[in-house]
């Protein structure tokens, strides 16, 4: 069962929110919160996979909020707005996913099961932004911590800048899908990111794909 906590500072908007969810066998809402505050304060309190959040909060705004659940739980950016404050702001915040609030019902639902499955989601309009920003900036160097990787780490950093999931990497390296998911985690830790679309946009910046690590493991 994946619990899901719903902020958002609309109550209509979480009623929909937690009447889609509910619908789901696999997904149980575990709390709402009406601002960003409240949203870390239930967070800390129920430990969900996945907290479903809104950007424009009184209190605290949702990136703020984003800021602090992201490093214990995974955080599923949900707003009305696409404009690219919200948008690098969440990702840079530590969102594993940013959607907009006209997706559907299953492909929200999908979301948050990709999402609580440890991978990341971002609205294709979003997505094809995100790639003009990366195609318009130039490389940047690599951190120092790229070189605390090791040569198998380094190949699934590319994968992640290629934007594949756990399957598709496991599949393209020849390694169970549980052993790519203890890279990506291993890759998080060392680089000091909070989600796999941070290490992917990382991956673009740097122009890091594809090069070798500096030991063989």
């Amino acid at each position: 069962m994946i619990d899901v906590l719903v902020a958002d500072d609309q109550a209509a908007v979480r009623a929909g929110l937690v009447l889609i969810l509910g619908a789901a066998p696999d997904v149980r809402v575990v709390g709402e919160a009406a601002d960003g505050e409240r949203a870390v304060e239930l967070a800390r309190e129920l430990r969900p996979d996945v907290v479903l959040m809104d950007v424009r909060m009184p209190r605290l705004d949702g990136i703020s909020a984003t800021r602090e659940i992201s490093a214990f739980a995974d955080v599923l950016v949900l707003t009305t707005f696409d404009v690219d404050e919200y948008v690098f702001g969440a990702l840079r915040a530590g969102a594993a996913g940013f959607l907009l609030k006209d997706v559907d019902a299953d492909r929200l639902v999908e979301a948050v099961r990709t999402v609580a499955a440890g991978e990341g989601v971002i609205a294709p309009r979003v997505t094809r932004r995100l790639i003009g920003a990366f195609a318009a900036r130039p490389t940047v160097p690599e951190p120092p911590a790229l070189h605390e990787l090791t040569r198998r780490e380094r190949e699934v950093f590319a994968c992640l800048g290629e934007g594949l999931s756990n399957g598709e990497i496991a599949r393209r390296l020849d390694m169970a899908e549980t052993t790519t998911k203890t890279h990506v985690s291993r890759i998080l830790g060392k680089l000091g990111l909070r989600s796999r679309v941070q290490a992917a946009i990382l991956a673009q910046e740097t122009a890091a794909t594809g090069r070798p690590g500096a030991d063989g493991g």
